[in-house]
Parts: structure tokens; C-alpha cells; sequence
């Protein structure tokens, strides 16, 4: 497979040869959907309670003698059925999310994407990004220089640089190899490569 390379002012430079395996992969759009709920859902924190009839702050008073007065029976105004009461089945703080996802699936599920950004010229390689300061400015410049306005940037390994000029661009997301993931490869129009981490993208996932 090959991957389009290209310059500075985005232009096509040449063709960088890849791994079939990794971005020649067949789309798979039911193992694309399992990878990404399993990401989402694996991300989520149990965060959230409901209280039951012991923890809502009511009287346990009965509110109405049993019989006589014509109205349903009732003994406390902590009820379900009643409002301001309990719940019956309360969702619980440690509820537990997780979708459990071989790592083969993963893998193939990644190979999928990134297969899919190829064939639809959504993916390209760039030999280095560098700037020479954290400047939001000199980074946007040089992104726009490229084409992009919306880009997910992977690299081999962080520069400081580049990480601190474009945190503060709300379309701009730059990440390292080991932390691309596939809701973010997924989000982003465009995906922008530095050509060492096509090999590291190879190493891991081939």
C-alpha cells in the first residue's frame, strides 16, 4: 500500500510505501463499530447514584391511618410509586461499564481505519513537524500552510514544541502513537502522519 507524501505547502512530494497489513486492510464496519462503544464505554467512570427508599430523607411516619379514610393504603412517603421517593432499582456509583475486546479485534479494528483514511486520501505522511517555537501562531500558520483547518496530528515521539503550540487549537489534536485511539482517528477529516510514525504504527499494530 502506498501513502501519499507530502511537503510543507501540502503538496503531494511522493509515495511512501506501507504496510498492507496495517493500510490495505478490508473495511470492517461492524468490528469498526465494536472497537469504538468498547473504547467509549471502557473510558467511562461510574460516577452516578441513584438513592433508594433508605437513603431519601423522609419520615417513616405513617402518612394516613389504614383504614377508614378511603384513600389506598400507605406507610411511608419513601415509596417508588410515590413522588420524592426512592427508586426501586437504583443505578449504582460503582456500576461497572466496561466492554471487555480481544486485543487481535483492537488491532484489526485499528488496521480498519486507518485502511479506510487511505482509500479515501483522509491520511497523509509528512517527513517531520517541527516549529521553532511554542507559538499558537507559527503552528497554525504552518497547518494552514499544509491545508488543513481540522487535522489529527500523530507523531513518533512528542516535541514540546509542537504539543504546547497546538493545544489551544480547538480543531487541532496532536498525539503520539501509542495514544492515537480509535475515536479520534474516526472524529478528525484528516489524519497527518510524520513519516517515523507510520513505522512505529507498523511496529505495534503490523
Amino acid at each position: 500500500m502506498e501513502l501519499k507524501l507530502i511537503d510543507e505547502q501540502g503538496q503531494e512530494a511522493s509515495r511512501l510505501e506501507a504496510s498492507d497489513t496495517l493500510f490495505g486492510r478490508e473495511y470492517n464496519e461492524a468490528l469498526v463499530h465494536q472497537v469504538l462503544v468498547a473504547y467509549q464505554a471502557n473510558a467511562r467512570g461510574g460516577n452516578r447514584a441513584q438513592r433508594d427508599r433508605h437513603d431519601v430523607a423522609h419520615t417513616t411516619k405513617k402518612p394516613w391511618r389504614q383504614k377508614g379514610t378511603g384513600r389506598a393504603r400507605a406507610g411511608m412517603s419513601s415509596s417508588p410509586i410515590w413522588r420524592g421517593g426512592g427508586r426501586a432499582f437504583p443505578n449504582l456509583a460503582d456500576e461497572n461499564f466496561s466492554h471487555k475486546l480481544n486485543r487481535k479485534m483492537y488491532r484489526a479494528g485499528m488496521a480498519s481505519i486507518l485502511s479506510q483514511l487511505a482509500r479515501d486520501d483522509r491520511l497523509a505522511v509528512v517527513d517531520s513537524l517541527t516549529v521553532e517555537a511554542p507559538k499558537t501562531k507559527l503552528f497554525a500558520a504552518k497547518i494552514k500552510g499544509m491545508g488543513y483547518e481540522s487535522v489529527l496530528v500523530i507523531t513518533d515521539a512528542l516535541d514540546e514544541n509542537v504539543f504546547l503550540a497546538a493545544r489551544n487549537l480547538p480543531n487541532v489534536l496532536v498525539l503520539e502513537v501509542h495514544q492515537a485511539d480509535p475515536v479520534s482517528l474516526v472524529r478528525f477529516g484528516k489524519v497527518l502522519m510524520t513519516r517515523a510514525a507510520v513505522a512505529k504504527f507498523e511496529e505495534i499494530l503490523g
